[in-house]
């Protein structure tokens, strides 16, 4: 009877230890989940800063393109989820098209001066920064097609 009655013990710990753990593996999801869209979020702000002043940092020409890569890499895995992966990767490309076309317009019109430079340099720095971001997006996004 001893016996059973520790039996019986060692099975209620052991379900107790197991809801724990269960319960501990889900509220480190969660929080992983929460910190890595925290990341992403802040990411998407700081690129999108970075992209503006770094158009006027002519001296960092070759670092300035790689920064904002990397950090385009960080919000294509952390931000972008696949529920706005569609929206994402064709705003994207209407903003390359769109971009590309206005700069063009502009260089047929004769404009030149230190303004339109400006505005072209913080198109360039924008368009490594989304382009990276959309780069991860499609990839994940063939990988979820493809796994269906």
């Amino acid at each position: 009877m001893n016996s059973r009655f520790e039996e019986e013990k060692k099975i209620k710990k052991f379900k107790y230890f197991n809801l724990l753990f269960n319960i501990s593996i889900k509220e480190c999801e969660r929080r992983v989940k929460m910190d890595s869209k925290f990341i992403g979020r802040w990411a998407f702000i700081i690129g999108l800063a970075f992209a503006v002043i770094a158009s006027f940092l002519t001296e960092y020409e070759t670092t300035v393109p790689l920064v904002l890569f990397v950090l385009g890499l960080v919000v294509g895995f952390l931000n972008i989820s696949e529920k706005n992966s569609n929206k994402f990767l064709l705003a994207t490309i209407v903003l390359l098209i769109g971009g590309i076309a206005s700069m063009s317009a502009v260089a047929m019109s004769g404009i030149v001066g230190v303004l339109i430079n400006y505005l072209t340099a913080i198109l360039r720095s924008f368009v490594a920064f989304v382009g990276a971001a959309a780069l991860v997006v499609a990839i994940k996004v063939i990988f979820e097609t493809s796994k269906k």
